[in-house]
């Protein structure tokens, strides 16, 4: 039986690698055991750069609503608190494009959050 070596199946892995690591500097563009090792590295970074978005967002949306609630003269943990016991059930994704958009409707939910303390 003749030995068999990878030619084709080598080549593809190695044309795979290549394309993902396309736009690197250095050996690592270049030769195919740093590449693999690049390609590993940025893998995990795109995952933690998917979870940061998230954080980064939720931080923005409250920074949003501090600054909406500290006009209408209540602090964000109270209105938090108030829309929480009022069953206001809006994420603050929402409550911050309500705040943006539409002010009378926030000062609704303010009132409401405020009378429910």
């Amino acid at each position: 039986m003749p030995r068999v070596r990878k030619g084709a199946a080598r080549r593809q892995a190695k044309k795979r690698v290549f394309k993902a690591v396309k736009g690197h500097r250095g050996p690592q563009s270049r030769q195919i055991r740093l590449a693999k090792e690049a390609m590993v590295r940025a893998n995990v970074n795109a995952r933690i750069g998917r979870k940061l978005k998230k954080r980064d967002y939720r931080g923005l949306w409250i920074i949003r609503l501090s600054a909406a609630c500290s006009e209408r003269g209540i602090r964000y943990s109270q209105f938090i608190n108030g829309c929480k016991k009022a069953n206001i059930e809006l994420n603050r994704k929402m409550l911050s494009e309500i705040a943006i958009s539409d002010p009378a409707g926030f000062d609704n939910i303010v009132e409401k959050a405020k009378a429910a303390l």
